[in-house]
């Protein structure tokens, strides 16, 4: 890591400047017709493209507001979790969209032509009541999927004023991505201090969060669903740091990442999995689409360098160590390191992947090899994903 920052460099992201760049990515609109008209998403922020810049005015302790964050591509920071672009900003690039404008970047039903993103940072599945009920403290302002749905009700009032039966034609054609969502509702915990034991027994409860939410979607219409498990936490370089092991059993020989979160990810993935196959059988005119996150980003760490990826268990900004990240500082936050190259990092800022990292994901969704069944075969339409998928065979984790 080359430059060393103290403090945090720039000054606060305006709501007025978010709003400029989601307009400003219209213009990357591919000339092709789009694959679905619109794109709604739900979610933490793995997916916020600016939703937490709106909702936390001047807080300055929301590090994603000021530079470094953003610098790769947009070469300022935009709200996102990331040097650059997230896996949600792929993926409308490759359906001829512009960037899913965020829900609280919007005025009027224009500004919603082509969807909305209503993922925030920090956003939980379940709501802090279920947490505080079981012992552990969870502010009242967080953000979680019920709060989501709500703002989706809310914009359907605004593009159907009094008759919401007037949006089903625009619900059916759309692309809804729920999720990712539930990292949240164990990273609080987990930071926390609770117990594992206590954390798994969340999982079931996430799980039918989430699940109740894809109901509600397609009670409302939605008739293409995508929906992410999570990631191989056990690879996040904070928690590689804060679960250092002397034994060698505790990790994984081929990634070295911390081989017990990998199976708690794991282990949520596959409770995902059994009931979207439940929900199948419910729905079968509904394409329920899985998207293998904790699969695509194994590529990454099995076989770094097809990425053009040198440390794919080092954060690029934070606070040094052997994994770029410390206790003392983080990117953002005190006296942090930001490295020369992002692209070489699999992880940005020790909890968050790097753009590179998140390009590699969405590409391995988006060819079919980690969806199932593929986004291109949800369409007939979609000639760029129809292209993508042409030679690649699903790689699955899981009998599906």
């Amino acid at each position: 890591m080359a430059s060393s920052i103290s403090g945090r460099a720039g000054g606060l992201l305006s709501p007025a400047a978010v709003a400029v760049a989601v307009l400003l990515s219209a213009a990357q609109v591919l000339a092709a017709a789009p694959c679905f008209p619109r794109v709604f998403s739900f979610g933490d922020s793995l997916a916020d493209t600016g939703n937490l810049a709106f909702l936390s005015g001047n807080d300055s302790s929301e590090t994603s507001l000021y530079p470094p964050y953003g610098e790769t591509f947009f070469h300022h920071a935009t709200g996102r979790c990331s040097d650059g672009r997230l896996i949600i900003d792929f993926i409308a690039e490759a359906l001829g969209l512009p960037f899913v404008q965020p829900y609280w970047g919007g005025q009027n039903a224009g500004d919603f032509a082509f969807g909305a993103n209503f993922a925030v940072g920090g956003a939980t599945a379940l709501s802090p009541d279920f947490f505080r009920a079981r012992g552990v403290p969870m502010d009242d302002g967080i953000v979680h999927l019920d709060t989501e749905m709500k703002w989706f009700r809310d914009l359907l009032n605004l593009l159907c004023p009094g008759d919401l039966e007037g949006c089903k034609d625009m619900i059916n054609q759309s692309l809804f991505l729920v999720g990712e969502i539930g990292g949240n509702d164990y990273n609080r915990p987990f930071l926390s201090g609770v117990s594992f034991r206590k954390i798994r027994s969340f999982t079931p409860s996430v799980i039918a969060r989430i699940s109740s939410t894809i109901t509600e979607l397609i009670e409302l219409g939605a008739k293409t669903l995508v929906i992410p498990g999570n990631l191989p936490i056990g690879c996040v370089p904070e928690y590689l740091l804060l679960f250092e092991s002397d034994k060698k059993e505790d990790y994984e020989p081929d990634t070295g990442c911390l081989r017990w979160m990998n199976e708690f990810s794991q282990y949520h993935n596959k409770l995902l999995i059994d009931e979207l196959k439940r929900l199948r059988k419910l729905h079968p005119d509904v394409a329920i689409i899985y998207a293998d996150y904790y699969g695509a980003a194994m590529e990454i760490f099995l076989s770094p360098k097809q990425f053009g990826i040198e440390d794919p268990l080092v954060a690029c900004c934070g606070g040094g160590g052997p994994y770029g990240v410390s206790r003392s500082a983080g990117c953002g936050i005190g006296e942090f390191n930001v490295c020369d190259d992002p692209g070489k990092y699999g992880s940005w800022d020790g909890f968050h992947p790097s753009e590179a990292a998140y390009k590699a994901i969405a590409t391995g969704l988006l060819s079919g090899s980690y969806t199932q069944p593929p986004i291109a075969a949800t369409t007939n339409s979609c000639p760029q994903l129809m292209e993508l998928n042409s030679s690649v065979e699903y790689k699955a984790l899981y009998d599906l």
